[in-house]
This record gives C-alpha cells, structure tokens and sequence, in this order.
C-alpha cells in the first residue's frame, strides 16, 4: 500500500490530517458553513489551527451550531456565558466580534439574498486553482483577500483583515492552494 502525499502543514496530528483531507480547499456554499469558517478564522488569529481544531466541538456548542440568527441576538448574558467557558478561546474582542459579524452576515444576506452570493463575487464565483510547489510559496494574502477584507471591514464586520479573509478563502475551497503533489489537488 502506497502512502499518500499530502501539503506538509497537515503533517503530525490525526485531526490536521482529517481536515486537510476532508474539508481543506472544498467549495463551501451553505450559509451555516461560511459562518462557521468565518468565525473559526476569527479565533484562529494568533493562535494554531490545530488549537482551534481542538476546540470545533466545544465552539459548536457554545456557539449555537454556528446558528449566525441566533448569534445575532446573543445579549449580555450570552456573552458572560461565552467568556466563561473554558472549552473556547474566551478572549472578549473575538466574542464581540462573533455577535457583531453574524448581524453583518444577515445584512449582506438581505443585500445580496444571500452570503455565499456575495462572498464568492471576490472569485467571480468560481475557485481560484494555484499551481504551488511547496506550502512556503503559498501567500498569507492576496489581491482578491485585501479586496474582501475591505469591504467587509466598510460593512462593519471585525476580525475580517486580509490574512484572515485569506484563510478563510482556503478553508472555504474559493481557493486551492494543495501543493501539485498532494493527492487532494486534483479532487478540489
């Protein structure tokens, strides 16, 4: 049985493997699901992927589901539930911005009739197919992520700068940026 060749920064813990596999670079389009990438990159700022992966389970929870509706109405008493949950990153600008961001996500939602709508614009709906060598080549941020992150930012959403947007371009498949010999480049 052969080994399978996969980008190097899956490499080294079983729950990097299976997101990198499973999810990594795959065209996300349901609502629910852009929220959820879009608050997990949020948290993700200046902390590992691998910790936020750690913790997926715990932040579904605390979070709704990701349920952005129901985030949008979160008052005081969310908030001081959020902060003390130790299964979560509890740092407050993070959680303000959550509450903050799902409200924006239902204004573009009407604006746009809906998220995915709008956020893929910045692709002109398709995903981008990068050609990298190796991960040390694959950029932070690009053109089209300055472009979401300003425009996000002029719509009043928080932790949307352009390395952010960037990620959460890759989580959400609007870019593949598998290196030419992992085995899921082709298959997204």
């Amino acid at each position: 049985m052969t080994s399978l060749t996969r980008c190097e920064w899956s490499l080294g813990d079983p729950l990097m493997i299976q997101y990198h596999d499973d999810e990594w670079g795959v065209p996300v389009h349901g609502e629910r699901e852009l929220f959820e990438y879009f608050v997990l990159d949020a948290f993700q700022a200046g902390l590992s992927w691998l910790t936020i992966l750690k913790k997926r389970e715990n932040f579904r929870k605390a979070f709704s589901n990701f349920d952005y509706r129901k985030i949008a109405r979160y008052g005081k008493k969310d908030f001081n539930r959020l902060m003390s949950d130790e299964g979560i990153i509890r740092n407050r600008l993070k959680i303000e911005a959550t509450i903050n961001n799902a409200q924006r996500f239902m204004e573009i939602q009407k604006e746009f009739g809906s998220f995915d709508k709008y956020i893929w614009q910045f692709t002109k709906g398709k995903s981008l197919r990068n050609r990298w060598k190796s991960a040390s080549k694959i950029p932070t941020k690009t053109e089209e992520s300055d472009l979401m992150g300003a425009d996000l930012k002029r719509r009043g959403f928080k932790f949307v700068g352009s390395t952010i947007c960037y990620a959460f371009m890759q989580a959400a498949g609007m870019v593949n940026d598998h290196t030419i010999d992992c085995f899921r480049y082709k298959k997204v």
